[in-house]
């Protein structure tokens, strides 16, 4: 890997101390200054490397580094609230560095028009982030951030024919469900009516129950648009920037996060948007925060909020009529993996390290860094089979007793910082039990759970498995006036009739009895299956969302 050969050449001269290999090192000193003096606090990096010293009171540093043959260093400074400065050449040994800080701005401009993601006609950064963030049009053989995030489903937020067919009550072909009825009632007035499934339906949407209002989705699934107008934004009108779903330039413009004290979650008024903290640039001039404090020449910052998991919270936290529905954050925080000591971040799984060493291209002045500390912007979620497979431990026993054949399956969520499925309430876990004779014949099921209803009347060939062996793990919605059970309209007032998702490191068991065959061996078989949606829903939407086999196996019981 790059990152031996940049240590070996870090460390070519060394000397032998106690029968170990010990670098000689030499110190850089100096001050770092702004317009008014000295500044404390600061941090001097020996740019893309490790190695680093913090002003005293007096702006002093002194900064160890290794000794190598050429002897000269880029130096780079930053403190809170100032952009990152640099690269100051020095050399070894230097006493008189001075390093002169610059303050970024300290409001957000509300007039700042946001940069494409995409390549686009202008000169410098009004070419979009591609221009320098992507390897299209080059020979580079590693994938730069904005290749990665076209492949995440954070670029895909706003057009997503999931989350429009659920917003307008329409199919993927167009097709739309009469507006929602209603019936008055003297004492509660017009309450909303189940739908008439006798005349042709193509499932809920906001639209339908709330026709003169934009909602709040815009807040995450396009929030670009929705910084100043959480509530107002129809994401069937957007254009430019702000259909690129999440863009680059959103995400870093956020400066810090908007927590209850009380409970360290987003207030529950204030979705999305509405619990970001941004800082976009006056008139002439430009702000990026990022996970680096040495990303310089140019009008870049350091901000710890974008490497912690609380930069995820205000999209990831949800809630609605006083129901929790999106809570990864919250289950996060809850869980062991909050620890900051011992825990994960939400950017450790779903922002992993993959090898490259760069984040812009070199022939836009990328610098080459270790891969420990470049993050991944592809960000794996729902729809990433290794992800899933990974994120569970699936264990099976089978035992005859009698003239019975006893099941026991145990999923264990070990590897999740969240609960098992997360978020959205209409994905769910579908675990399937069968249990056969040697000529393939069905045992009969003597006790045990049993899939409802939901999951499917009709030919489990083609999914549809209600009444078979096995459970679902799932948050259960109901609407309160049409008691429709599940549902995912959550926007109507909902109540959560069951919910045994599999939190971090907790095991669900479950297990079933079935007749024992008269002669021979019995086969059992059990398969555990991601759901993004009620087979219901994904019939009536039309969508492409075929099941994910999270774990499956086999067992002979003799």
């Amino acid at each position: 890997m790059k990152i031996h050969t940049v240590l070996v050449t870090l460390f070519v001269s060394a000397v032998f101390l106690f029968g170990c290999t010990t670098p000689q090192t030499v110190t850089i000193s100096g001050h770092v200054v702004d317009e008014h003096g000295p500044v404390s606090g600061a941090v001097v990096r020996y740019q893309t490397t490790e190695y680093y010293a913090v002003t005293d009171a007096e702006g002093l540093f002194h900064l160890e580094v290794p000794v190598f043959e050429d002897g000269t260093y880029n130096l780079t400074g930053w403190a809170q609230g100032y952009f990152c400065v640099g690269p100051v050449e020095a050399s070894g040994g230097d006493e008189d560095v001075e390093i002169h800080l610059h303050a970024h701005t300290d409001v957000d401009n509300k007039d700042y028009a946001w940069l494409p993601s995409e390549y686009h006609p202008g000169q410098g950064e009004d070419q979009g982030c591609a221009a320098c963030h992507s390897r299209e049009g080059t020979e580079l053989d590693f994938s730069l951030p904005v290749d990665e995030w076209r492949l995440d489903a954070h670029s895909q937020s706003a057009s997503n024919p999931r989350f429009l067919t659920m917003y307008n009550g329409t199919d993927i072909s167009g097709n739309k469900s009469p507006d929602t009825r209603y019936g008055y009632s003297r004492d509660y007035g017009s309450f909303p009516l189940r739908p008439d499934l006798s005349a042709p339906y193509y499932g809920p949407g906001y639209k339908l129950d709330f026709t003169a209002t934009a909602g709040n989705c815009a807040s995450c699934h396009t929030p670009a648009s929705a910084v100043d107008d959480a509530y107002g934004v129809d994401p069937n009108t957007l254009s430019g920037v702000a259909a690129e779903g999440v863009p680059c330039d959103f995400c870093h413009k956020v400066w810090d996060v908007i927590l209850d004290p009380a409970t360290g979650k987003p207030f529950p008024n204030m979705p999305g948007v509405l619990s970001f903290e941004f800082r976009r640039p006056p008139e002439g001039h430009q702000f990026f925060a990022g996970p680096f404090d040495d990303v310089a020449p140019g009008e870049d910052t350091f901000s710890p909020i974008q490497t912690q998991s609380q930069y995820c919270a205000p999209c990831h936290f949800g809630v609605f009529w006083d129901t929790v529905i999106y809570d990864s954050f919250g289950e996060w925080l809850e869980s062991p993996y909050s620890d900051p000591d011992t825990g994960q971040t939400c950017q450790d799984c779903h922002m992993p390290h993959l090898g490259v060493t760069h984040f812009a291209r070199p022939d836009q002045g990328g610098l080459e860094r270790a891969p420990t500390t470049i993050f991944s912007h592809q960000m794996p979620g729902a729809l990433d089979k290794e992800l899933l497979r990974n994120g569970l431990t699936m264990e099976t026993s089978a035992r005859r007793e009698g003239d019975a054949i006893v099941v026991q399956v145990d999923i264990t969520n070990d590897n999740t910082g969240h609960h098992i499925p997360t978020d959205s309430p209409l994905r769910h876990l579908i675990l399937l039990v069968a249990a056969t004779s040697e000529d393939g014949k069905l045992l009969t099921q003597m006790d045990g759970p049993k899939l409802p209803e939901w999951a499917g009347t009709g030919d489990p060939a083609q999914g549809y498995y209600a009444g078979l062996p096995g459970e679902v793990y799932a948050k259960v919605l109901e609407e309160l006036w049409t008691e429709v059970s599940p549902s995912g309209a959550y926007w109507n007032p909902t109540r959560i009739i069951s919910d045994n998702r599999i939190a971090a490191f907790e095991t669900a068991t479950s297990t079933y009895t079935f007749s024992a065959p008269d002669s021979g061996n019995a086969h059992i078989e059990v398969t555990l299956l991601f759901r993004r949606a009620f087979i219901e829903l994904i019939d009536w939407k039309g969508w492409d969302a075929p099941d994910i086999e999270m774990a499956s196996q086999e067992i002979v019981v003799e």
